[in-house]
This record gives C-alpha cells, sequence and structure tokens, in this order.
C-alpha cells in the first residue's frame, strides 16, 4: 500500500492508504459504484495540494500590498506641513510621513530588542550544546 504523496519537510505525515481498500459496510457508495472518499479527520482528499513556501510568499505579498495602500491614503489625508526639530536639526514634513517615520522608528526599536534576545538564546543554546556534547564524549560506553 504506497502513495504518491511526499511528506512535506518538517512535518510528520503517515501515510494515507488507497480509499477503496478502506471500503466497509456504512461507506456510502454512489450511483456510478465508486466508494466515496470517507470522511474522517486527518485524510485529506487524494487531490489535495500541499502548502508551499511560495503560496505563502504570495498571500504575504497581497497583504503587504493592502498596508502600503492603507499608508498611502494615510500620507496623501495628512499632507500638511509640519515643523519637526530632532537633536537640533530643524525641517519641515507632511504630518503623515513624519508619523509614518516616527511608526517605522519605533518598529525597528522593537525590532532591535527582539534581535538581541534572539542572540541570546542562540548563546545559551550553543553552549548547552557543548556541555552535551562534552558530556556524551565523557560518558562510559555502554
Amino acid at each position: 500500500m504506497t502513495t504518491d504523496r511526499e511528506p512535506v519537510p518538517g512535518t510528520v505525515a503517515e501515510p494515507v492508504p488507497d480509499q477503496r481498500e478502506d471500503l466497509s459496510p456504512t461507506t456510502p457508495i454512489d450511483p456510478t459504484g465508486d466508494a466515496a472518499p470517507p470522511t474522517a479527520p486527518g485524510r485529506p482528499p487524494d487531490h489535495a495540494l500541499a502548502r508551499t513556501r511560495l503560496s505563502g510568499v504570495w498571500a504575504a505579498v497581497g497583504c503587504f500590498t493592502v498596508i502600503l495602500i492603507l499608508l498611502l491614503i494615510f500620507i496623501l489625508q495628512n499632507s500638511r506641513a509640519v515643523d519637526v526639530s530632532y537633536l537640533g536639526a530643524h525641517g519641515h514634513l507632511s504630518l503623515g510621513v513624519a508619523m509614518l517615520l516616527a511608526a517605522c522608528c519605533g518598529a525597528l526599536l522593537v525590532t532591535f530588542a527582539g534581535m538581541a534576545r534572539i542572540l541570546q538564546l542562540r548563546a545559551t543554546a550553543r553552549k548547552h550544546r557543548r556541555a552535551d556534547r562534552k558530556a556524551a564524549k565523557h560518558a562510559p560506553a555502554a
């Protein structure tokens, strides 16, 4: 009993048996004589397509396009010029651009904090891997 489907890397998938081998007295049969596919949870139909990274990118591009359109509308509706001063620098910007610039700077601060935490976790994981290798190296052979 083999299937044509390959498991998606990074996931655990059990082979799906051929639908005709799964016939039982309670399995409904359509008028053409073919068995209707069982509706057990966890069993996708044979024609189901697996999700790919490219399909995720396609969905992300669509979402980001909508967000960019909303940002463009925001900037266009808040086009009144405002005076901006920062560390002795003075200038004139539209209100929408100034607010968007402030939001981007805030997002960068959050990104730097997250990056610091990720680096901290990687260093800790590296230290634990080294300790595990050292312990396995010095462990008595069984």
